[in-house]
């Protein structure tokens, strides 16, 4: 391992410190995101002939928990950008090199979502395009970003979908474009790009890195790397929506006991308080136990080297979504609860109230296409198109 427990919970303990620098910042200040780098935690998932550890993803995912239950922006930031060296691991050995080459703790940042257009020109393509919701690019030096290939002249049917790794100079970061009210210090700004190449070698096909075909070519067929591409992805933000929602339960409850004596003695003597703070930790414990039995079976298959189903993700996949809303659900029964103790922006809790609202907006938690299909799955064997699973 490239860290302990001991320096885990170090690491954690710095971030919720300093988390209010961070928020103010709008971004992970620089020492904060040098104490991350000392502790490895963005190269769990990294191969290990690049200084990473290739870490069980449950190691990773744990990390990812206890950092954001002490800071859900470090906690976020952790599982974004901690999620991409799994992928860039299958990419063309040309840009591990580029990346990670001289210092292996450089960071890569994304958004995936295609909103680029790319065409063609000799030797790759030029891509232009606005991307929102870059997650920690300030503290990054590449980028992972997603695009459509332009069809070329005598194609039919919508271009084709692929992921463009581009480097700090190649990409423009809109510093004014980060005004949020909640993970505010994700610093998620926008992304520019114009006309820039990216030769073929840094274009990486999503569909190649699902299958299994990217690790295989790249010489990674192990465990770690036969893991669902999108699955890992979606995991990350799973993770540190769990981790905000047991931040929450855990200041909510720093800020009764240590309220004055008088008012304790009042909350304690409250069974509907006492009734709703044992239902959430119940909540709260069954979505990590769930989240963590998911990614447990996942791996084990992958060591077995037997493929993951359709059936089997998408499963995984409705665990996920319905785990992110109980966790929101979660920390607005604590809100309620708290009264005026929640509602002070001098206070931690109100920080946690906010993140958990922005975290569970993200795509990867929208329940309802999830739901959809897996119902319709269960209901006539078919899998919806479209659905990202």
């Amino acid at each position: 391992m490239l860290q302990t427990l001991e320096t885990t919970t170090g690491l954690a303990a710095y971030v919720r410190d300093h988390a209010a620098e961070a928020d103010a910042a709008g971004q992970l200040p620089a020492e904060m995101a040098a104490k991350m780098r000392q502790a490895g935690v963005i190269r769990m998932l990294q191969p290990v002939d690049f200084g990473g550890a290739e870490e069980h993803p449950l190691e990773f995912f744990d990390t990812v928990l206890e950092i954001g239950a002490a800071y859900p922006s470090a906690g976020w930031v952790t599982g974004v950008v901690g999620v991409h060296p799994f992928e860039i691991a299958q990419a063309d050995r040309r840009v591990q090199e580029e990346i990670w080459g001289q210092d292996p703790d450089t960071w890569v940042a994304s958004p995936y979502a295609p909103m680029g257009r790319a065409h063609r020109v000799d030797g790759g393509y030029l891509l232009s395009g606005r991307w929102p919701f870059s997650s920690g690019t300030d503290n990054c030096e590449w980028v992972v970003i997603g695009g459509i290939l332009e069809p070329e002249p005598g194609q039919d049917g919508p271009g084709e979908r692929r992921h463009f790794i581009l480097q700090r100079d190649q990409y423009v970061i809109d510093q004014e474009s980060w005004n949020v009210i909640g993970l505010k210090g994700t610093g998620s700004k926008d992304l520019v790009v114009q006309d820039a190449f990216v030769p073929d070698y840094r274009i990486v096909d999503p569909a190649r890195i699902s299958s299994g075909e990217a690790a295989r070519e790249a010489g990674r067929d192990i465990p770690l790397y036969r893991m669902h591409w999108y699955m890992m992805f979606s995991a990350a933000i799973t993770a540190g929506t769990l981790a905000i929602a047991q931040g929450a339960l855990s200041v909510f409850e720093e800020t009764v006991c240590s309220a004055s004596r008088e008012a304790t003695a009042k909350a304690l003597r409250d069974p509907h308080l006492m009734s709703e703070l044992g239902n959430v930790s119940a909540e709260l414990e069954r979505s990590r136990t769930q989240f963590r039995h998911d990614i447990t079976e996942m791996y084990a298959q992958a060591q077995a080297n037997v493929p993951v189903t359709d059936a089997q993700r998408l499963t995984v996949r409705r665990n996920q979504v319905g785990l992110a809303l109980r966790a929101v659900a979660s920390v607005e029964k604590l809100f309620l609860l708290g009264g005026g103790h929640t509602i002070r922006e001098t206070g931690a809790f109100q920080r946690y109230w906010r993140d958990i609202h922005c975290a569970g907006s993200h795509s990867a938690n929208f329940a309802q296409p999830v739901f959809s299909a897996y119902g319709a799955f269960r209901m006539n064997g078919e899998i919806p198109a479209g659905v990202r699973f």
